[in-house]
Formats: structure tokens, sequence, C-alpha cells
């Protein structure tokens, strides 16, 4: 079957028929619709949308601004809020306009969006603004967005309560589709019956996909012909006083709504049965989590009647319309409420039935089974008020009522599957979790750290993930506006002089100014670090809704009163040109960040440091479009010299900076596909880095060529959609999962199937954990809730293992029924930045997944790898995942609708399809794919060495390191461990093992010799060549505090260093002699003493060892190899190491003592 021809712009333009588009595509398209239909009827209208960005509606301004030649035609005016309260008084201001002579329109129609808390914020505004009323060709809607998971909020959030007491009724789609419906008629209902209207916006409602029906005779708006008008009307008016405004709300205005909901049947019966006996009543996104529940428990139409089951869905969840609630509870002996959050549809109803007779009242559950709320003790909760409500949670509730009229095995054997799902899942394993974490280069691994003894307050932003990444020194938070304002309470009770508080740029236009005002007034010691990152990154990378830049918030902090401003940036170069600094304001390194704020937290009063580094992802994204500088620069590791200490982690606190595991021990390099160029990498105190500048990443070359030589590849059966079918994809957020989700929905959509997508991302885009949620059918009315219920994916396709073997993913899959295809790569979470040794549990993550869908449904593939070596860039890996699940026939969708919908997204198009036909490749012969990539370009993992192996390997290291004679005194001493090991038990070699590792690690120390030598011994520049094209230069990044008189300091050297590197490698005959010029160094003498001390400990840890120690004495040896790095570094690494020896040493005397007694 041919695929259906799709323009993108489609969900704009297309006049009747299906779309697919997003809930924030829906947004845009509303106001666009209600003009077409405006001006079937006759009308002259324009529409207004104005609000605050804010998950779920993160990037509706994007999406607007994206569409405005669109809007522009349909009269249509966008302008985001500065605020979200300020934006809806210019909402209530729209309203007013047809009051005054100079309308140029019939009536204004306004949308306002807005997060949970700017709704919260928003309340004294739309209170007034609501019951002032609407113009009656205008109407206002006002979009809710509710983060009910607090995925991206600081806390869940229900908007329900605080619109209901504002006096605003409150609509509650279910999907994309009612999103388009909803939105119309809560304009239709706004015009009616003079009240503001609002919409429920969440997650899966607003951030999915979905193909909706947009054909203009499906918008029947029917006008109430029982609703009497009041004299006077319902419409905004002036004068119009207080007490007869709350009248004309309360007696009229909510009447009105109510019937309009009642002649438009926005909520209705969707299920019934000839005796019922059991109804639910539920709304939104739980109501299709209801039909789910159904599914997955067996119930179909058939055993639903047998049942004696009875469906009301509400969209107007407040007021609660009562005549439709009649008709729906009469007959019932019992109604379960299901509703997400706390009630708002339970206290109505049991409002409206308290005063039915006993004999025909049926039973309220809902929260509760049987108690009321506020019982004490209140019982288990049937459906809790926190957090999110699932199908499975949902399936257990309807049975657990079920069970008392009803009994099924249909249902029995899914309630066990439930149990043995969560019992799997509780079950103690080996795994890591995958934090949200700073973008690599972001400036807040800078910004937000303090200095020893001083602690900071969190502020709204992606900085506020502050919390987990800087641990003890960042506490608590406040609102959005409200940074720093908590210790103004605080300050005048405790003996604490100052703190730290950090405040976003964007935060800053919103609200924040307020704050630093009110801590001036408040005379407090308190320094505000301004994070200036030149955009909102935490929602898209928006710039403020305004003009700001540096020089205007000095003068607006020096007119506040602000005691000091400073400026700290990654290049402060580019200030010798500004103009218009507020007099004494400095520009300083960012390198100097702990200085300067130690002077200003000795400053009396209110201060601010102005960090200036532009967003790291946002950088990116103008690079991709040549808006912003690129340098021709890229850092580099010399592997062999790296120590392996992680000193470079902590300076950047870069993911960028990845390990690798080599025959001595791991090492570092740097990922060059995700790497931002911020180079703080480099301040690492270690000469193994080096800066290439000119020349250009070398891309796998003929990768085209060699695709086009490869073999005809045969076509996979193509799964067919008897049920929907279900994938969920897994992975890292920012390399690309959402688009191979938005890929699939497309290709779906071209195959004239129905499918939803939902992108579960929270703060996910910073390297956390992403899922989306794809679901195919052959049609859309087959589909019910966007979120794939417990068990029920038929492909995880895992595009990071940490991820797939997490609890989320693991609860989709099920034994004998999903299959799992998972990229084996190791890609290092956020820990590995704080423990340079954490190890990454592979084999036990790969184990949970195969567990959970049975070893034949189980694929691996080192995607990464094979991506990067054949494609030159890791951001292939997820196409070549879904490429390589194609061709097992686990995608139930077409080559050429995949094929065209790469094409559609528009990415990189040849690059992305090249990608899906290599994973498809490699699915098909992995065995060519491998042979045909080069290993020694990516990352290799070393396996577990044999004590010979080690022995030969280090001591081959040590004749090239200085000498025979060395490597002879490195192989005795190993000898002697060894036969002291073996006579005590023959068969162990642990000890031995760990003093041919330590020991080696202690004799090779690299000196100014050494490091000279690994620079020039070939391998180094080989290893550039393989990864660098063209003409480019190197600089030398030396950690060398004997040029600096004793200050860790780095300096750049430039490529004549190597010259003088291979004349020092020929002269390490002189490393520990009298004429060794190094050799009077601080790290040089703690160096070569450590020699002197291994051997010692050796001697004595030989005299005393038993079977009962033998552990003890190993991991007293292993301490040595952590005693790395260069200068400071490896100091503060011995002074710990050697706290611990005397712990263990203790301990390991214990030991032996213990067996000369015995």
């Amino acid at each position: 079957m041919s695929i259906r021809h799709v323009d993108l712009e489609e969900k704009y333009t297309a006049p009747t028929g299906q779309v697919l588009m997003t809930g924030i595509q829906a947004l845009v398209r509303l106001p666009m619709l209600q003009q077409e239909l405006d001006r079937a009827a006759g009308l002259n209208t324009a529409g207004y949308v104005t609000g605050y960005r804010g998950s779920p509606l993160g990037n509706v301004d994007q999406t607007m601004q994206k569409a405005e030649p669109y809007l522009k035609q349909h009269n249509v005016v966008f302008h985001p809020g500065l605020n979200e309260d300020l934006a809806a008084t210019a909402v209530w201001g729209t309203q007013q306009v047809n009051m005054f002579e100079g309308a140029k329109y019939d009536g204004v129609y306004a949308m306002w969006y807005g997060k949970g808390p700017g709704v919260d914020r928003s309340g004294d505004v739309i209170k007034h603004g609501n019951v002032a009323g609407t113009s009656a060709k205008g109407g206002v809607l006002l979009v809710a967005g509710d983060d009910h998971a607090a995925k991206s909020s600081t806390f869940p959030h229900q908007s329900d309560h605080i619109l209901a007491a504002s006096m605003i009724p409150v609509l509650s789609p279910s999907g994309v589709q009612e999103v388009i419906d909803f939105g119309l008629h809560g304009w239709a209902m706004s015009r009616y019956s003079g009240c503001w209207v609002s919409i429920k916006a969440i997650s899966d409602t607003i951030e999915s996909s979905a193909v909706v029906d947009i054909s203009p005779e499906r918008f029947n708006f029917v006008i109430p012909e029982d609703f009497p008008i009041p004299e006077g009307g319902l419409s905004i008016r002036w004068p119009d006083p207080p007490l007869v405004q709350e009248k004309r709300v309360l007696h009229h205005r909510l009447y009105a709504a109510l019937a309009y909901a009642r002649a438009n049947k926005l909520n209705h019966i969707t299920l019934d049965s000839p005796k019922p006996r059991l109804g639910i009543i539920t709304c939104g996104k739980s109501y299709l989590d209801v039909m789910q529940a159904l599914d997955d428990l067996g119930i179909d139409e058939a055993l639903a009647a047998d049942i004696g089951l009875r469906i009301f869905k509400v969209g107007m969840v407040w007021p609660l319309e009562p005549e439709g609630v009649r008709h729906f509870a009469e007959g019932l002996d019992e109604i379960l409420v299901v509703e997400e959050k706390r009630q708002i549809i339970e206290y109505q109803l049991k409002e409206q039935l308290y005063n039915w007779r006993d004999d025909v009242r049926p039973r309220v559950v809902g929260k509760f089974a049987e108690k009321g709320e506020w019982a004490l003790p209140h019982g288990d909760w049937l459906l809790p008020a926190a957090g999110e409500l699932t199908p499975a949670m949902i399936a257990r509730a309807i049975a657990s009522r079920l069970a008392l009229i009803f009994d099924s095995p249909v249902i029995h054997d899914r309630l066990k599957f439930y149990d043995e799902k969560e019992a799997q899942l509780v079950k103690p394993r080996e795994a890591i979790a995958r934090v949200p974490h700073y973008c690599s280069g972001c400036p807040h691994n800078t910004s937000t750290r303090v200095p020893e003894g001083s602690r900071a307050v969190a502020g709204i932003g992606c900085h506020y993930m502050a919390h987990w990444i800087e641990g003890d020194s960042t506490k608590t938070f406040t609102q959005m506006g409200g940074e720093g304002i908590t210790w103004v309470g605080q300050a005048p009770f405790t003996n604490t002089k100052h703190i730290f508080t950090n405040l976003g740029d964007g935060t800053y236009f919103h609200s924040g100014l307020l704050a630093i005002r009110a801590a001036v007034a408040a005379k407090v010691n308190i320094t505000y670090k301004l994070l200036y990152n030149d955009a909102v990154a935490m929602t898209g990378g928006q710039h403020v809704d305004g003009y700001l830049d540096v020089p205007m918030i000095t003068r607006q902090l020096a007119a506040e009163g602000v005691k000091r401003i400073v400026i700290t940036s990654d290049d402060p170069d580019k200030y010798q040109s500004v103009q218009g600094l507020a007099p004494g304001v400095d520009v300083f390194h960012r390198r100097e960040l702990d200085r300067l704020q130690k002077e200003l937290r000795e400053t009396a009063g209110t201060t601010v440091l102005i960090h200036d580094q532009t967003c790291a992802a946002e950088k990116r994204r103008r690079r991709k479009r040549n808006e912003f500088p690129d340098p021709a620069k890229r850092a580099f590791i010399n592997e062999k010299v790296c120590e392996g200490c992680g000193d470079c982690s902590k300076k950047s606190g870069c993911l960028s900076v990845l390990p690798v595991e080599t025959a001595l021990g791991r090492k570092r390099k740097i990922d060059q596909s995700s790497c931002n160029k911020d180079y703080s990498c480099v301040e690492g105190f270690c000469p193994s880095f080096v800066t290439v500048e000119g020349g250009k990443l070398k891309k796998q070359s003929g990768a085209a060529a060699t695709l086009d030589s490869m073999p005809t590849l045969p076509a996979p059966q193509i799964p067919a959609l008897h049920d929907p079918f279900s994938i969920m994809i897994t992975g890292v957020g920012g390399t690309g999962v959402v688009t191979i989700g938005q890929v699939l929905g497309m290709a779906a959509y071209l195959d004239n199937k129905g499918v939803t997508v939902l992108d579960m991302a929270g703060l996910a885009q910073k390297g956390g954990s992403v899922w989306s949620h794809v679901r195919i059918a052959n049609s859309q009315q087959q589909l019910h809730a966007v979120r794939i219920a417990a068990g029920d994916a038929n492909l995880v396709l895992g595009c990071d293992l940490v991820v797939t073997a997490a609890e989320e993913a693991l609860a989709k899959m099920r034994e004998g029924f999903s299959h799992a295809i998972v990229n084996s790569y190791e890609s290092p979470t956020s820990a590995f930045l704080k423990n340079p040794d954490v190890r990454f549990p592979s084999r036990a993550m790969k184990d949970a997944v195969i567990e959970s869908v049975g070893a034949g449904r189980f694929w691996e593939v080192n995607a990464t790898r094979l991506a990067t070596a054949l494609m030159g860039d890791a951001i292939a890996s997820n196409m070549f995942m879904l490429g390589y699940a194609w061709q097992k026939g686990l995608v139930p969708v077409s080559e050429d609708a995949l094929m065209e919908a790469i094409r559609l997204n528009g990415a990189a198009v040849k690059f992305n399809q090249q990608a899906f036909i290599w994973g498809r490749h490699a699915a098909h012969d992995p065995g060519r794919v491998e042979a045909l990539t080069n290993p020694s370009s990516v990352v290799q993992f070393v396996p577990r060495e044999t004590l010979d192996g080690v022995l030969h390997h280090r001591a081959k290291e040590l004749l090239n390191y200085q000498n025979q004679a060395l490597a002879e005194r490195y192989k005795a001493l190993i000898g002697k461990v060894q036969a002291a090991e073996q006579a005590l038990n023959p068969a162990s070699s642990s000890l031995a093992l760990a003093v041919a590792r330590a020991y080696f690690h202690v004799l090779a120390y690299k000196d100014e010799y050494e490091v000279a030598r690994l620079y020039t011994d070939g391998d180094f520049l080989r290893e550039l060549s393989s990864q660098f094209d063209g003409d480019y230069q190197l600089r030398f990044h030396i950690g060398a505090s004997w040029v600096t008189g004793g200050v860790a300091k780095k300096i750049a050297f430039g490529p004549w260093l190597l010259s003088g590197m291979k004349l020092l490698a020929r002269l390490r005959f002189l490393r520990g002699t009298a004429l060794d010029p190094f050799g009077w160094q601080a790290d040089r003498k703690l160096e070569r003493r450590l020699i002197t001390e291994f051997e010692q400990l050796i001697d004595g840890l030989l005299s005393g060892l038993s079977l009962d120690n033998l552990a003890t004495a190993t991991e007293l040896v292993k301490l040595y190899e952590g005693v790395r790095g260069f200068g400071h570094v490896k100091e503060a690494a011995y002074r710990q190491a050697s706290d611990k020896q005397k712990t263990l040493l203790e301990q390991f005397r214990q030991q032996a003592g213990k067996r000369k007694v015995a």
C-alpha cells in the first residue's frame, strides 16, 4: 500500500480531514480554527495568545513563533509574557477592547498558558478577570499546565482546585483530539456564559502526538435553550460593582456554563450495560487509563455487559453538571471515581447524591474504599492522591470492586501478572541510575560552586540540579522569583553571616529583580550569583521576553543599591569593547571565581556576581545554524600520559570526558561527538591535555560507498496489527531518543495507521533518562492510554542500557511477549564525575532485561561503537538501533514510510537514512559489519588479566621506561610475593596480581622524561591522525608548578615543545641520578619515597601474611594504585591513601595475631 503524501505544515493549513500533531501544535492551531469558524459565521474577530512557558507547556512560545505567518493570516497576535500574572492581566485587557471606541474587530478571543505554579501566582488577576467577564464575541481560554509527577517541577501540581476557587470552569481533555475540541468549546462557553474557561494540560495530552480530525463539521456548538439569560446579559461591562460581579458569577454565569456543558454533552456515558451495577466516573487522562485498564483485565463490551458496567466520561470537571450525573447514577449499586491527584469530581458527586433516598443512592468510592478521607485510621488508599495513576493501579481498583459482585478467571490471570511483575521489580539487583546532569560545557558546572565553608540556596532553572551535583554546599530552594529571600527570614536568628543564592537570567527578568530589591532593603549579607546564559535553556533555549544584556543588568543593580557587582566570564576579553557597565564593575576570568566569592562573602550587604557564559546546549544549537562562533579548536587527551585521577572531570564537571579501559587501567578520552568546546577540562592538573587548533574531525571516509557495495537486504516480515503495537524507546537526554519517537510516529501516519507518541523527558534533556512511548494501531480508535501499560511493550528499543534496566522500562516488559534490543555500549553516568573508579554493572543489567523478556527475545548490539566507526558520529547510534529493530521484524511500519519520515524530519537526512540502513545490515549480518569497523578508534574494554600476562606486559613497559635493571627489580619482587602467597594457597594469585599492578604504577611514575617519551614514541601522533584531518597545530597544556613558582597552574606551550620532548625523552638515563635537573622537586621526592615505602610495606606484609589477612593485604597494596595524578592532586591522593593505610595495617596486624593465638 502506498504511503500518504504529507506536507509538514498541514497541521496549520489543512482545511479538513486528519492530521498528525502534538498537543502543543494543537494549541497553536486552536486560535486559527476559531478565527475560521468566526469568519464562516460572519464575524470579524482577532485572537491574542500570551503566557509564560513551563513544563508541560515548555515550548508553546517557540511553536507559536514558528507558526507566526499562519497566525498573522488569521488575525492572531502572539505576545510571550514577561511573567504569568502580567500576561493574564493583558488577557483581561483583550476583553475590554469593545467597551471603548476604536475597536478594529467584533471581538478578541484570548488564550493564556502557564505552568501550575504560574496559575498559583496569577490567582489574583485571574479571579478579577473572571468576575469582570468576557466580551460576547471574544472569550478567554486559560491553559493550565500541570506536572502531576513533578518530572520538571519542584512539587507536583494540580490546578483544578485553584481554578475552581476562582470560579473558573475546568475542562479536562483526554487526548490531543480533545485539546482541539475542548479548546473550541472553551471559547464558545466563555462567550456564552461570560466566564473565563480553563483547559487542563498535562504531559500525556499536551506533550504527546496523535492523529486528529480537524474537519469543520465536527465543531457544532449548541447554544442552550433552557437557560434564561438575566437582564443585562452575562458579558463584561462597566461599571460593575464588586458585589454585583460576585452575584453575576455565582448566580448566573456558572449556571450558564453548566447549561452549555449539558447542551453540548461534554459529560456523557461512553459504555453502558442492560443491567448496570458498577459505574465508573472519570475524566481526562484517567478516562483513557480506565479504558486501558479494562482492556488489560480482558473486559470487552460483552464481558462489561455481563458485569453490569457503566462508564461516564466527564469533560467539564468543575462545576459538575448534575443532570448528566443523575442519568449516570440511576440504577447503580456503586460508583467508582477515577481521577488523578486530589478529589474534585468525587466531592461534587457525593454532594449531589447526598440527599437521594438510601434505597436508590449508590455507594461512592474513590480515593478510599469505605471510610471517608479524613477518618482515622483512614485505611489503605484505593486510588492514591499522591503521584500519578497508572492503568495497572486502576485495574487493581476496578478488580477489587468487581470481586464483590463478579468473578472472572481472565481478571485473575491479569492480576497474577501484576503481582509477579511487582515481585520481580522489588528484587535487589546491581544497577546504577542515570541522574540528570548539566550538559557538556554547561556554565553551571563552574558557576554553581561555592568556596569551602559557604553554602548556597538553589534557584529555579537548570541550576536547580546543584542540589545533587554540588552536594552539601547547595541546599533548599524557593519559588521562582523568591530566590534568596528565605535568608531574610533566617539571618536575624543564626550565627551564619552570609550565604550565596543562584538566580538565572530568565528568572531575574521574570521576577527576580524584586527579590534582590528586597534583600537590599533588608540589609542582609548575601551574594546573588546571577547566571547570565543568554537563553532559558530548561524550556528549549528561548531568549528572555524582552531585551536584557549584562551592562543593563549592572546599571539596574547599581540603582537598586547593590554594594558590589563583579562579572566572571569564560571570555572576559570581549568586555574590552563593551560600553555601559555601571561604575565600579570589574570583569574577571571564570578561573577567579573562587577568589572573588571569598571576597564577596566578606562584603557587608547585598552583592552580585554575574557569571556571563552562554548556555552550552544553546551554543550547540546556534552553531548548527551558523549563528555562533565555532572555534577550530578541540581538546584531546594523550591516554598514555593520563593517570585516570579524574581531576579533569572534577574541574569541568563534564560528561564528555569519558573513561577508557586500557591494559594499564582506566584512563580518559574526550567524546568529540558531544563536546561543546568549553575547554574547562584542560584545567585538569596533568600534562595529558593538548588542544588541536585548526583542521577538523575526521569523518569515516567511504561510509556511503561501502554501504553501496553491501549486498541487498532481505525484507523482514512486518508485524501484523491485530492489536495495538507498543514500542518503548529508552535512552539518554540529548542523544536523539525523542527524534526516534517522532520518526516512528510520522511513519505510522504515512502508512495510514493510528498512532500516539508520548515523550517522557522531564530533566532528562540534561543527560538523564528519557522514555518515548509509541503506540501504533490500524485505527486511531483502537488506541486508549498514550503510555504503555505494565507488561504491554511489544518492543523495548534500549538505546541506553542503564535506562533500559531501570524499573520504568522493566515494568513494561513481559516474558514471552516483549522483545528487547539493547545498545550494549557502556555510557558513563554522572556518578563517574565523583568517583573515577565507579564500575558499570553491565552483566547484571543485561540479566535483568533478559529475565523480563526471555533469552530468545533479547538482542544486544554495541550501536554506539559501530555507528561511530561507520558514520563518524555517535549521534547516529539511535537511528542505527531503529534500523536494527526494523530488520528484526519488530517495527510495524514500512521502510518507505520510515525513509520519508526521516526526510520530513529534515535534520541530516542522508546521514540518518544511512545510519538506519547500517542498523539493518548489523541485524542481518553482524560479522560483516563488525569487520568493516575500526575498533581502535573507539572505547575498548579490556578483559580480566592473568598474573603472567600482567607480569610480562609490565616488565616490557619498564624496559622502555628506564632499563633492564628496573624490569628485573620488578619481576623479583613479584616472584617473592607469588611464592609467599602460593605457600598459603596454591590456587591464590590475588595478592601477587595486586602487587604486579601497584608496583608497576609506583615504579613507572610519570616524570618529565616519561611524559616526553609518551608524547614522542609515535602512538600519540598516530592516534591524533586517526581522529583529525587538515592543517592543524598542537598546543600542550602542562601543569608545571616548577615554572610557576610552586603555584598549581597550567601553561600552554606551542608545537615546538614536541621537538624538545624528543630530546628530553632520550635523557631519561639521568632519572634518579645526581644530575637529574628535576629531582629536587617535591613531586619527584614523593614518587621516589613511594617506591621505598611500597617495597618496605611488601616486606612487612609477607613477614606476617596468613590466610586470615590475605584479603586485607591485597587491599593495602591496592591503595597505591589510587596514588595517582600530578602535583597537588597526587599529594592529596597520597594523604588519603595514608589515612586508609593506617586503619588497614591495624586490621592486618590484628588478623595476623588472631592466627598466632589460635
